[in-house]
C-alpha cells in the first residue's frame, strides 16, 4: 500500500486502560478488537501513584490470545532494577513472538518513593536522564546474547556457546550492570521503546532512544514543529531520523452516534483539557482529522485513548479505521508478524557481534 502525498504509511495505536479492572482477561477482548482493525499496537498504562494491575503482566496474559498486534505496557524506570526491567520486557517479546514494546516512564512524587523506601523523590530532569541510561543498558543487555548463542548440543551437553555471551559492564549515575542477561536475545532484537515526548525532560530521551515518540498536541502546526524538533535531535545523536515514528496522542470521545465534531475539534484540531488533547465528535470526522494531519506531514500516525473504553474502541475500529482502510490510507492486513515490522523498523544488529566486543 502506498501512502498519499509521499508520506510514510499511517500508524495507529490505541490505549486499553480501564478504571478498576484487575482481571487481565478484561483486556483480551479489546486487544482482539484492535487487532481486527489492524492497529500497530495497544498500550496499557501503569503507575505507582494509584492502584492498578501490573501492565506488563496483564499484557503477558493478552499475548497468547492475540496473533499480530503489538503489546506495549508502561514500565516505570524509577525505583525498579534495570536488569529486571529489561528481562521482563524481553520475556514479553518471547511470549508474544516478537510483538513487545516498552513505554518508559518515571516516578516523581515522594509518596511513590515511600512505597519502596530506597531513596527520596528527585526532579523530573534527573529521573529522565536515569531513564535514558536504563534504556541504553537494556539495549546492551538484549545484545549480551548473540542470536546463535544457544547451541543445545545434546552430544556434548553444551547448551550455550559462552563465547557468544557478553558482559555489558554499564555504569549509570545511579546503577551498575555487569550482565549478561538471563534471557536470550529477544525475537525483535530490541523490543520497541516508546516515550511520551510531550514534556521537555522526556524529549531528549525520546530523540536518543525511542522508536516511537508520543506527543500530546492540539493542532497540526504544533505537531509538525515537535516532530521536526525530535527528528533534528535524533540526527544530532547520530540516528537516522527516519527510524523514529512520531504519533499524536489524543483522548477520543466518539459518543453514541454520528455527529459533527464540536467547535474546536474536527480537522482544525482538538481541545486542550486536563487529560490532554480531546477530540469529541463522530468517527467520520476523526478519520478526516487523522488523514489531514498525516497527509500534511504533521505526524506519522496517532495514539488514541478512548474516553469510554468499550464503546469508543468499537466505534474507532468499526468506524474510523474502516473508513481509513476504505480510502486506502491504512492497512487491511498485517504484512509481517512483529511490532517492528508493523512500524517499518529494521531489526537492530547486535552491537557485540558486529564490533566483536569483549566479554
Amino acid at each position: 500500500m502506498t501512502a498519499p502525498h509521499g508520506r510514510g504509511l499511517l500508524h495507529l495505536a490505541a490505549a486499553l486502560d480501564q478504571q478498576a479492572a484487575f482481571d487481565a482477561a478484561s483486556y483480551v477482548g479489546p486487544a482482539q478488537l484492535a487487532e481486527r482493525g489492524g492497529l500497530d499496537f495497544v498500550t496499557l498504562g501503569d503507575t505507582f501513584a494509584r492502584p492498578g494491575p501490573d501492565a506488563l503482566a496483564a499484557l503477558s496474559r493478552v499475548a497468547p490470545a492475540t496473533r499480530r498486534i503489538g503489546l506495549v505496557p508502561t514500565v516505570t524506570t524509577t525505583h525498579t532494577e534495570p536488569f529486571h526491567v529489561q528481562a521482563a520486557v524481553a520475556t514479553l517479546d518471547w511470549v508474544s513472538r516478537g510483538r513487545a514494546g516498552w513505554q518508559l516512564d518515571v516516578s516523581t512524587t515522594e509518596g511513590e518513593a515511600r512505597l519502596f523506601g530506597r531513596r527520596h523523590a528527585a526532579p523530573a530532569d534527573a529521573l529522565w536522564r536515569e531513564a535514558g541510561e536504563i534504556a541504553e543498558a537494556a539495549a546492551r543487555l538484549w545484545d549480551s546474547w548473540e542470536d546463535d548463542a544457544e547451541i543445545r548440543d545434546e552430544a556434548t551437553g553444551r547448551f550455550i556457546d559462552r563465547d557468544k555471551l557478553h558482559h555489558v559492564d554499564f555504569r549509570g549515575a545511579t546503577f551498575f550492570v555487569k550482565g549478561p542477561s538471563i534471557v536470550p536475545r529477544p525475537p525483535q532484537g530490541h523490543p520497541v521503546r516508546v516515550v511520551d515526548a510531550t514534556e521537555g525532560p522526556a524529549r531528549r530521551v525520546a530523540a536518543r532512544y525511542a522508536d516511537v515518540a508520543l506527543v500530546r498536541v492540539v493542532g497540526p502546526a504544533q505537531a509538525r514543529a515537535v516532530r521536526a524538533e525530535l527528528r533534528d535531535a535524533a540526527a544530532k545523536f547520530g540516528r537516522d531520523p527516519d527510524t523514529l515514528r512520531v504519533l499524536g496522542s489524543l483522548v477520543v470521545d466518539l459518543g453514541d452516534g454520528e455527529r459533527a465534531a464540536e467547535p474546536g475539534h474536527g480537522g482544525g484540531g482538538p481541545r486542550q483539557t486536563a487529560q490532554g488533547p480531546l477530540y469529541r465528535g463522530g468517527p467520520v470526522d476523526l478519520a478526516e482529522l487523522i488523514a489531514a494531519w498525516h497527509a500534511s506531514g504533521a505526524v506519522d500516525g496517532f495514539h488514541l485513548t478512548p474516553v469510554e473504553p468499550h464503546r469508543d474502541l468499537e466505534r474507532l475500529v468499526n468506524g474510523t479505521v474502516a473508513l481509513l482502510q476504505h480510502r486506502g490510507l491504512f492497512r487491511t492486513f498485517y504484512p509481517g508478524s512483529t511490532l517492528r515490522e508493523h512500524l517499518g523498523l529494521a531489526r537492530p544488529a547486535n552491537q557485540y557481534a558486529v564490533t566483536g566486543g569483549a566479554s
